[in-house]
């Protein structure tokens, strides 16, 4: 990816995103432009005109940490946004996977058993590993249920983005859909800019923009988050609405990879429709063994 294109659009898109009476600035009756203008940045961080224009033309190589603090303040960038303009700095400094060993995983750490006798530990959740590009990589029983829309038969390995952007049953089992494909491609702008020559990621990236109409308009919005922890709504096709609270788990012996885990709230009515998932999957598992 170009990084001196990304830093453009992304300081871009911040600016655009602030109103002048968020930042204490008379709106006026003759601005022409979103959000706030150059001059208005630069005076909020501290920095000339002239070099804030440098930065925003993505000449981003060399600029401080107290330099990139004071842009992070001036443009209201949420921790994420702040790590992620970080990255793009230092991906044009030449240093590699900020905040990130330099070792990679590799898919063949999804064979190591004990991840996956961790995995059949969680018996009363969905629980599964996904990597940077957003391959599903392994789960537990009940995830293998939870995610059967997505998992299908086997084959291919399973891949999350691909799913939400290309598969019309996604549309189904998401109710939220625009929330999540707005997540999706926020969290998969976020792992790019931590390792901007991820080529797998930059391929994924390609041929979703490619594909989807929708993709490639929320990747032009360079918004960036990280998955953390949450709620969510789904509507499996098995046992119908589930509300239900996740959790984002780094796996640091595997950089890039992470274990998600959801749950339903005790005694509720998704906890029992998560139960009778569990049952409707043993039923299956117990079919297909031979006799």
């Amino acid at each position: 990816m170009d990084n001196q294109a990304e830093v453009r659009e992304f300081l871009m898109s911040r600016r655009a995103k602030i109103a002048p009476e968020q930042v204490g600035l008379p709106t006026g009756v003759n601005r022409r432009v979103a959000g706030l203008r150059r001059t208005e940045v630069a005076t909020l961080a501290g920095v000339s005109v002239e070099y804030y224009a440098k930065l925003e033309r993505g000449a981003i190589g060399g600029a401080s940490s107290s330099v990139l603090d004071a842009l992070a303040r001036a443009l209201n960038l949420d921790d994420t946004e702040r790590t992620h303009l970080f990255d793009l700095a230092r991906a044009a400094d030449g240093v590699p996977l900020s905040g990130r060993p330099r070792r990679r995983a590799t898919k063949n750490a999804v064979s190591r058993p004990s991840l996956h006798w961790v995995l059949g530990t969680i018996t009363d959740g969905v629980a599964f590993v996904r990597d940077q590009h957003q391959d599903l990589l392994a789960t537990n029983e009940l995830g293998r249920a939870f995610y059967s829309p997505l998992i299908g038969d086997g084959g291919l390995t399973p891949n999350l983005a691909r799913f939400q952007f290309l598969d019309p049953a996604s549309r189904d089992f998401y109710p939220d859909w625009d929330l999540f494909a707005g997540m999706c491609v926020a969290i998969m702008r976020a792992e790019a800019g931590r390792d901007p020559n991820d080529k797998v990621l930059q391929d994924l990236v390609g041929e979703l923009s490619t594909r989807s109409d929708t993709f490639r308009r929320l990747w032009g919005a360079h918004d960036v988050r990280t998955h953390g922890s949450g709620t969510k709504r789904f509507n499996h096709p098995v046992v119908g609405e589930l509300a239900l609270a996740y959790e984002e788990l780094i796996i640091t012996a595997d950089p890039g990879f992470v274990l998600m885990i959801y749950t339903a709230e005790p005694g509720s009515p998704s906890a029992e429709r998560l139960r009778l998932l569990a049952s409707w999957a043993a039923t299956r598992i117990g079919a297909a063994e031979p006799r």
